[in-house]
């Protein structure tokens, strides 16, 4: 499990970029964190490597539930943190999702073990002192 340590937002991103490279077009990723922790900074860098959308167009689906980004490479961002239950969740579709020939990124999937793919990759991001971050990606198989 490599695990990875950033010190500002701008190498958050950065680190996102170069995950995203190793990522196969079909994935489902959980972002693992607490409120603050840096998942959607991670998601923008995921989303600009991926180049499906500038980091700038990147924004936490909090509100919205689902963001979808690109045309070549799809990327669904998805922030599950307002869903109280699974069934809440499962009614967004997210099955169809993690069927596409697509990159799913899941805030708060952790919530949600159940409906989570089997196969997928955790990325567990723990907010050190200011900026600083631990970044831990783990590949699930079962």
């Amino acid at each position: 499990m490599p695990t990875f340590r950033t010190t500002s937002e701008e190498e958050t991103i950065a680190l996102g970029e170069k995950l995203a490279h190793d990522l196969p077009r079909r994935a489902a990723v959980l972002l693992i964190g607490n409120l603050g922790a840096g998942k959607t900074t991670l998601a923008k860098g995921i989303v600009k490597g991926l180049g499906a959308a500038d980091p700038d167009y990147v924004s936490s689906p909090t509100f919205t539930l689902i963001h979808e980004y690109g045309q070549q490479q799809k990327v669904y961002h998805v922030d599950l943190y307002r869903l109280d239950r699974a069934a809440e969740a499962a009614a967004l579709g997210l099955e169809e999702l993690f069927e596409k020939e697509a990159v799913v990124l899941v805030e708060w999937g952790e919530r949600f073990p159940r409906i989570m793919p089997a196969e997928r990759i955790e990325i567990r991001i723990e907010a050190g002192i200011g900026d600083q971050r631990e970044i831990s990606v783990t590949p699930i198989t079962t």
